[in-house]
C-alpha cells in the first residue's frame, strides 16, 4: 500500500486505494460495452470480429495502463465510438479502401499525434483554448453523456419528423434506468460510498429478475489476435486520396481526446489555473495508444468521457485507470460476465454525471456575448452533432469570428486563429466527416 501511496500520490489527491479501485470498476462498467460494440462495427468493414474483440481489450488495457502509470490521471482509454463508425462506414464501405489501408491511416494519424505531443505543439493548442470554451467543453461533455445515457435507457428514441422523441416509458429498461437513477442520486446525497457502482449493480441484478437478462456464464478462452495483428497497410494509407482521411482522423482525435481530457480533469478538480500539470504526459499516453491499437487491429483509441463516472465515484489518480486496464485484460477470459451488464444499467450513472457536469456553465461570463455565445455553441454542438470534436471546432470558429466582428481581434491568441482556420478548411474542403 505504501508503494502505491508513493507512486500515485494518493494522500496528496485526497483518496485511497479502495476508493480508486471502486472508481476504476465504476468507469469500466460504464464503458465495457465497447468490447462488444467495436467488433460489431469494425466487422461491418470486413474485419474478423473475434480478433477485433481481442484487439479492443488489449488496446483499452494498454492505453489505460499508460495513462495511469505514466500520466497518473484517472482517465480510461479504449477505441472511440464515432471514429470506429467513420472507419467502417465512411472510409472502408463508403470510399472503398481496404480495412488494412484504413488501419494504416489510423497509425499515421497516431504518429502525427506523437510528433506534435513530443514537440509540445499539442500542449500549446490545449493551453490556448479560451477559458469560456474550456468551461463549455466540460458542460458539453455532460450534455453528450446525457443524450447517450437517455438513448441507452430507451427514454429517448429516434423520430423521422423531429429526429428525437420520448421513448417507451412502459418498457422495462426505461423503468429500471429511472429507478437506478433515483437510487444513485439519493445514495450519493446521503454520502454512501460507491453510490454509482451500487446503482449499476442493483439495476443489473433487477435485469435478471424482471428484465429478461440472461446469464451466459463466466469464463471463455480468448480468440486469436493473429488475423489483425500487424495487418495495417501504411503504403496504402500514403496514397493521395486517403491522406484526407488521415487528416480527418488526426483532427477528430486531437480535439475529441483533448476535450475529454480537459473536461474530466476539470470535473475531478485536477486543473490548476485552468491547466493540467502533466498534460504532455497525458497527450503522449493518448497518442501512443492510437499507434499501438492500429498495429493490433482496431480503430483509433481515445480518452473516454465515461471516465467522468469514475471521477464522480472518487477516482483522482492513475490507479483508477490501472484498475480499468486490468479489468479489460480480464475481459479476454470473462467476456460472458462482462457482457451481463446491460446498457440501461450504466445509463443512470452517466445521466447523473451529466447533471453534475452542467453546473460548470455557471462560471461563464454571461455579460460578454463574445465569451458566452461561443461557450453555448460549444456545449450544444457536442450532443446535437454527436461529436466532442465538432463542439470544440465550432467553439473555436465562433470565438474567433465574434471577436473579429466586434473589433476585439487582438484578444484572440494566435493559436486560436490557426485552429479556427484549420477547422474552417476542414468543413469547407473535407466536409463534415
Amino acid at each position: 500500500m505504501s508503494t502505491m501511496e508513493r507512486f500515485f500520490k494518493l494522500k496528496e489527491h485526497g483518496t485511497n486505494v479502495r476508493t480508486e479501485l471502486v472508481a476504476g470498476f465504476t468507469t469500466f462498467l460504464t464503458m465495457a460495452y465497447i468490447i462488444f460494440v467495436n467488433p460489431s462495427i469494425l466487422g461491418d468493414a470486413g474485419m474478423p470480429k473475434d480478433a477485433v474483440f481481442v484487439a479492443t481489450c488489449i488496446a483499452a488495457a494498454l492505453g489505460s495502463l499508460i495513462m495511469g502509470l505514466y500520466a497518473n490521471y484517472p482517465i480510461a482509454m479504449a477505441p472511440g465510438m464515432g471514429l470506429n463508425a467513420y472507419f467502417a462506414y465512411s472510409v472502408v464501405k463508403g470510399m472503398g479502401y481496404s480495412w488494412e489501408a484504413a488501419l494504416g491511416a489510423v497509425a499515421l494519424s497516431g504518429i502525427l499525434f506523437v510528433i506534435v505531443s513530443v514537440l509540445r505543439i499539442r500542449e500549446m493548442i490545449v493551453n490556448g483554448i479560451p477559458r469560456s470554451v474550456r468551461i463549455a467543453i466540460t458542460a458539453g461533455i455532460g450534455l453528450f453523456l446525457g443524450i447517450i445515457s437517455l438513448k441507452n435507457a430507451g427514454i429517448v428514441a429516434a423520430h423521422p419528423a423531429t429526429f428525437i422523441t420520448l421513448g417507451d416509458l412502459h418498457a422495462t429498461p426505461a423503468v429500471l434506468a429511472i429507478v437506478g437513477f433515483f437510487l444513485i442520486v439519493a445514495l450519493d446525497r446521503l454520502g454512501v460510498r460507491g453510490a454509482i457502482l451500487i446503482g449499476i449493480l442493483a439495476v443489473t441484478i433487477l435485469s435478471f429478475l424482471v428484465g429478461g437478462n440472461k446469464f451466459g456464464g463466466v469464463f471463455s478462452a480468448p480468440p486469436s489476435l493473429e488475423p489483425t495483428l500487424f495487418k495495417l497497410d501504411i503504403s496504402g494509407a500514403l496514397s493521395i486520396g486517403i491522406l484526407n482521411v488521415v487528416l480527418v482522423f488526426f483532427l477528430v482525435e486531437l480535439f475529441d481526446a483533448t476535450g475529454t481530457l480537459m473536461g474530466v480533469a476539470n470535473r475531478a478538480g485536477l486543473l490548476k489555473a485552468g491547466k493540467m500539470d502533466r498534460l504532455n504526459k497525458a497527450l503522449l499516453a493518448d497518442s501512443s495508444a492510437i499507434v499501438a491499437g492500429a498495429f493490433m487491429g482496431t480503430s483509433s483509441t481515445t480518452a473516454y468521457i465515461e471516465s467522468a463516472a469514475g471521477v464522480q465515484a472518487g477516482g483522482r489518480t492513475g490507479l483508477t485507470a490501472v484498475a480499468v486496464a486490468l479489468l479489460f485484460l480480464a475481459c479476454l477470459f470473462i467476456a460472458p460476465l462482462a457482457g451481463a451488464v446491460p446498457a440501461y444499467a450504466t445509463a443512470p450513472a452517466l445521466f447523473y454525471v451529466a447533471c453534475l457536469m452542467l453546473r460548470d456553465l455557471a462560471d461563464v461570463d454571461w455579460a460578454d456575448s463574445t465569451e458566452s455565445v461561443p461557450a453555448v455553441i460549444t456545449a450544444l454542438m457536442m450532443p446535437f452533432t454527436y461529436s466532442i470534436a465538432n463542439g470544440v471546432a465550432f467553439g473555436f470558429i465562433s470565438y474567433a469570428g465574434l471577436k473579429l466582428f466586434t473589433g476585439r481581434a487582438r484578444e484572440v491568441p494566435v493559436i486560436v486563429w490557426i485552429i479556427a482556420a484549420i477547422f474552417v478548411f476542414r468543413y469547407v474542403y473535407l466536409g463534415a466527416e
